[in-house]
């Protein structure tokens, strides 16, 4: 079985599906990796690694489309609204296609790659559960963005991050607060506390405070609570919005105090809440702050402009997207290895198993036989339920 991967085509992604370290876990498993010339090259993985490690270099995309069985991407159609569709004619029924598809974006692309007869997996989809959890490649490229969201919040900034006790005087710490306190925001908050700032942080699940304290941040406490506050999956439950209003009035002073803003809000599949009004952004301090992880999807503050950094009211908000691929080395290492593990769970004696009794399978398989199979996404889009999902093996 032929393991491709090709170079990722979305306009500055760096990052590259597999890394040259994990080729040899899957030739024990009878798989060979044929890499598109050059696909590592941004990210650091040079030609000549894949080669050492066994695997075979392709002259182009179309090659490796067309000899391999399985296609491994960072941000497949999907994720990739920009130049993914003009892969859909390299796809061919029954092979495979794993990577970040957005399969809760748009329901024409996810019926695009159905109709291609590619059997579709979407990591995003991977259930947060002790058995799949060397397998979340969403858990890892958040860890990515909230470390870079504190970095990048610390490179605008026209003060130092840290205490420092100095000849001048002393100068007193920088103070960030972190809104929604899930992957990306914990992270954030280790990064901010590394680098010496007073570190708060606010996330409606009430099982978040621990979570925030054992990492030595402070855990802002709003006098309001949130109903199902948390998912079977792990994630925040989106809210009415009596409740964000209320929400807001009483993050309002927390903002002001505080030097920068980083807000991970994000529910699955649905627009970002609103959490940082603009009454809210003029009333810090000029020379603030706010890093909005949550801007692909509209944003939690009010003013962020998707993939834009503005100033307003003295205050610089930064919408980038796509955070992890400015760290494209130890980004693509983390993803590489969650999707080799994903893969090798799919493979059994060098052929693919496709088990609809397996929870990873079932929550992460959207198109098989050119249908849309997924149960979560049907649902999301209003499609009927289907009589049976055929089981297709390759």
């Amino acid at each position: 079985m032929i393991v491709g991967v090709p170079r990722e085509s979305f306009p500055g992604e760096r990052r590259v599906a597999l890394v040259p370290s994990v080729i040899p876990s899957l030739a024990k498993a009878g798989l060979e990796a044929l890499i598109e010339a050059g696909a590592g090259i941004e990210a650091g993985y040079p030609d000549s690694e894949y080669t050492a490690k066994g695997a075979k270099i392709a002259g182009d995309r179309a090659e490796v489309f067309r000899a391999a069985d399985v296609i491994l991407q960072v941000l497949c159609y999907g994720s990739n609204d920009q130049t993914g569709a003009a892969d859909l004619p390299l796809l061919r029924r029954g092979q495979v296609l794993i990577g970040f598809l957005r399969p809760l974006g748009a329901l024409n692309t996810v019926q695009e790659i159905a109709a291609t007869g590619a059997t579709s997996f979407s990591v995003e989809l991977v259930p947060r559960t002790t058995r799949a959890q060397s397998m979340d490649a969403l858990s890892s490229m958040g860890t990515i963005c909230g470390y870079k969201a504190v970095l990048v919040a610390a490179g605008t900034m026209p003060r130092i991050v840290p205490m420092l006790t100095t000849a001048a005087g002393t100068i007193t710490p920088a103070r960030f607060l972190i809104i929604g306190a899930g992957v990306a925001g914990l992270q954030a908050i280790a990064t901010a506390r590394r680098l010496g700032a007073v570190t708060s942080a606010y996330d409606l699940r009430p099982a978040a405070k621990e979570q925030v304290q054992s990492l030595g941040g402070r855990f802002v406490e709003l006098p309001i609570e949130a109903k199902d506050a948390e998912d079977a999956g792990g994630y925040a439950r989106a809210q009415d919005e009596s409740f964000y209003k209320r929400q807001r009035e009483l993050l309002g002073r927390v903002v002001a105090e505080s030097d920068a803003v980083i807000t991970a809000a994000v529910i699955p599949g649905k627009t970002s809440p609103v959490l940082v009004t603009r009454e809210m952004v003029a009333g810090m301090a000029p020379g603030s702050v706010i890093v909005d992880l949550a801007a692909e999807r509209g944003g939690n503050c009010e003013l962020t402009r998707t993939g834009e950094n503005i100033v307003e009211h003295g205050v610089t908000i930064i919408g980038r997207i796509n955070l992890a691929t400015t760290v494209p080395y130890h980004a693509s290492q983390m993803y590489a290895r969650n999707i080799t593990a994903f893969l090798l769970h799919l493979v059994k004696d060098g052929k693919f198993r496709f088990d609809a009794s397996d929870d990873i399978v079932a929550n992460t398989l959207v198109t098989q036989a050119g249908e849309i199979v997924n149960p979560r996404v049907r649902e999301f889009f209003s499609l009927p339920a289907l009589a049976t999902v055929s089981k297709e093996g390759s």
